[in-house]
């Protein structure tokens, strides 16, 4: 399969991480998604119904991400993952970054990224 929804950069404001500071000021973070999603059937209805909802797929990343802290990117990946794959999506690649990650050097960010779903496409 290769039909895909991309969704890059969203931005959020979050308070996730291990550090007291992280939890208590917050951080920007960015989320970008590649989800695989037959759309042969939407292409030719024109039916939002018939399609993967990129409206729903922002709503639940927008809720994991600027709701309950976790202290890991690796959890946030996961929890939208597992998210997009319960809305229809048969394959997700998740990216999490944090744009200010608390370290000594310059950098522009720290990233985490996973793929879940049925990789055989």
């Amino acid at each position: 399969m290769t039909d895909r929804i991309i969704m890059e950069n969203m931005l959020f404001f979050g308070r996730h991480g291990v550090l007291p500071e992280e939890i208590s000021l917050g951080q920007r973070f960015a989320v970008s998604l590649v989800m695989d999603y037959p759309q042969q059937k939407a292409a030719v209805t024109g039916e939002l119904g018939d399609t993967l909802d990129y409206t729903l797929v922002y709503a639940a990343v927008t809720e994991i991400m600027e709701g309950t802290p976790c202290r890991l990117l690796e959890t946030l990946a996961e929890k939208i993952a597992a998210q997009v794959l319960l809305l229809g999506a048969v394959l997700v690649r998740v990216t999490v970054k944090k744009l200010h990650p608390p370290l000594p050097g310059q950098l522009e960010f720290v990233a985490v990224e996973i793929t879940r779903g049925d990789h055989r496409g």
